[in-house]
């Protein structure tokens, strides 16, 4: 097998060069943009007449040596090697094509033909001079050297693609090895003697009989391969592994077989004349192998992400989904019936620019479009809202009720259903209220100015426990104070979070603080403020003396046993009062029913 790397380390790279399909344009054609530039000196290019051996372009010169030699006429061969004219008459020009054949033929390839430029001026790679192309490649006598062939001036004074003069040297110093290839031993002379397409009928069964074979082994390899990984890799048997391997089982499968099945071509002794008929096959094959596995994978990645979101209940995610996984099948047959056009030969060039032209007039017919569908990507990518959140966009409030692929519906609180764009809709700014962890419970009380300090202190320390006692408030931040001297008021400011999975509980809470607080401000013996004039009349008591009397005493009594809970409360007090409270209150029909 080591002489079977080494001849073919060239050949299996060959047939790996259409991955690099679709990183640049295929060689038969050049690049599409610089083609479509217009040559302003085409007019003035001289168009000359056919060669009658069609050696105008590096293809024609290798399409019609191997036809040459495909009908054993080893003269017309000579004539497409650069040597001297009288030489190519004799019998050295015809012992040199026929030389060059049985090389091919033992440990030599030419690359398929749509890989040869089929241009006049050839196109030479980079770093080479212009002139010359590569064409194939030969192993004799432990050595290798290139097939060149280079432009030449005809008698016209047109350009004449022939093998170079460097490879009629390499040709001219190397011997050929005269042991008869593996068919020649075994087929018998009547599938040798009968010939078609140039090709005897043998090596056209022979050729079937590797393909199938090749197949087998590809087969063979990967089930035993799939096997060896399943047993002895627990991950391999469970998502998403076991199903990536299923997605490289087939390609991998082809991409051995059409290993096999070039690397012994040569081995069993099948000519290069049929080699070369067929090089496009391989190609092609190895180009549909790369297409399924991105064909595979699509599909692969599209199912395992719908069931991700099918659990998780994004049934927009998995619209999305669906519908890239579309567009991405869309792409791969797309691309790949145009690579596999590159590969036949034929000229792409032109549909490409008229598809370029079409798709840019698309895509500024359908603008709108393409800005909802990036808009719903990013809403599913993001998920700043899901179905059934309570939200605000721009201003507008409701509960998200669906979100499709082109826009996003909102139940409002009046029952309508408001349409967006989903283009305008990520634009804007979006307040989930469903994912909030608490709810802000924010109040100012105002209070009559015949309150007293004390009267004030007593407030702040009562409802400051309130807030420190209530299960359902978060002590932090939880605050009560006294802010500012109103114009008809003193005013005191709530601010706390409340602890609630939902807007009903939290106006359960909020509900029993207040009423909480104003048995507080009852029990002070002052009463809150109106923001008018009040007026005294005869019948009016005033304030209760008496419950200012307790109010002062009780503050004077804090403030003798140092226990005045002012500015702030001691964290000792905080969780002797923290839970302190009974909620729901006493009384309550859901307190009678807990305690049933």
């Amino acid at each position: 097998m080591d002489k079977i790397s080494r001849i073919y380390y060239e050949k299996f790279y060959l047939l790996f060069t259409l991955i690099l399909f679709f990183v640049s344009t295929v060689r038969v054609q050049g690049q599409i943009f610089p083609s479509m530039s217009v040559d302003t000196t085409e007019s003035s290019v001289v168009e000359w007449p056919e060669d009658t051996l069609g050696r105008r372009t590096p293809r024609g010169t290798v399409n019609g040596f191997i036809r040459a030699v495909a009908d054993q006429d080893y003269v017309i061969a000579a004539h497409y090697l650069n040597m001297k004219p009288a030489l190519r008459q004799s019998e050295q020009g015809a012992s040199l094509a026929k030389t060059l054949r049985r090389l091919l033929d033992q440990s030599g390839y030419i690359i398929p033909y749509s890989r040869i430029s089929n241009e006049p001026t050839g196109e030479a790679e980079e770093g080479e001079r212009a002139g010359i192309e590569k064409v194939g490649a030969i192993t004799a006598n432990e050595a290798n050297f290139d097939l060149i062939v280079e432009v030449t001036e005809g008698p016209d004074g047109g350009p004449i693609w022939l093998f170079s003069a460097e490879t009629v040297e390499n040709l001219s110093s190397v011997s050929v090895d005269h042991q008869y290839p593996l068919l020649d031993r075994i087929l018998p002379e009547f599938l040798k003697s009968n010939k078609w397409m140039g090709v005897a009928i043998g090596e056209w069964i022979s050729i079937f009989l590797l393909a199938f074979i090749s197949w087998l082994v590809g087969w063979v390899f990967t089930k035993t391969m799939l096997f060896f990984i399943s047993r002895f890799w627990q991950k391999a048997r469970t998502e998403p592994t076991a199903g990536i391997l299923k997605a490289f089982a087939l390609p991998i499968r082809l991409y051995i077989a059409l290993w096999f099945f070039v690397v012994f071509s040569v081995e069993i002794g099948i000519s290069i004349v049929l080699r070369q008929r067929i090089s496009s096959i391989p190609l092609i094959i190895g180009l549909v192998a790369f297409l399924i596995l991105l064909w595979r994978l699509a599909d692969f990645i599209s199912r395992f992400s719908e069931k991700r979101l099918t659990l998780k209940g994004h049934i927009s995610g998995v619209s999305a989904v669906l519908f890239l996984r579309r567009v991405a099948k869309i792409i791969i047959i797309v691309i790949g019936l145009i690579a596999i056009l590159g590969v036949l030969g034929v000229d792409v060039t032109t549909g490409l620019a008229a598809l370029g032209i079409g798709g840019i007039a698309l895509a500024l017919g359908a603008q709108k479009t393409v800005e909802n569908f990036v808009g719903s990507v990013s809403l599913i990518a993001d998920q700043p809202i899901r179905v059934g959140d309570f939200c605000k966009v721009g201003d507008t409030i409701g509960t998200v009720e669906q979100i499709g692929m082109r826009s996003t519906r909102i139940r409002t609180l009046n029952r309508t259903v408001v349409t967006i764009p989903n283009g305008d809709f990520s634009s804007q700014k979006i307040e989930n209220y469903t994912h909030r962890d608490r709810f802000l419970f924010t109040t100012v009380f105002g209070f009559r100015y015949e309150t007293t300090p004390d009267q004030m202190r007593y407030l702040l320390v009562e409802l400051r426990s309130i807030l420190y006692a209530h299960p359902k408030v978060s002590p932090e931040p939880a605050r009560i104070r006294f802010i500012e001297l109103g114009s008809d008021s003193l005013n005191i400011e709530v601010f706390a979070y409340i602890l609630g999975k939902d807007f009903n509980e939290f106006l359960e809470v909020k509900e029993d603080l207040l009423l909480r607080m104003m048995d507080v401000v009852e029990a002070s013996g002052t009463g809150f403020a109106f923001p008018s004039q009040t007026i005294y009349l005869a019948k009016d008591t005033g304030l209760s003396a008496e419950k200012t009397e307790e109010a002062e005493k009780k503050v004077n009594q804090w403030r003798a046993n140092g226990e005045m809970s002012i500015p702030y409360f001691d964290e000792d007090m905080i969780q002797v009062l923290r839970n302190s409270i009974l909620y729901p209150p006493e009384g309550s029909s859901y307190q009678d029913n807990t305690k049933r």
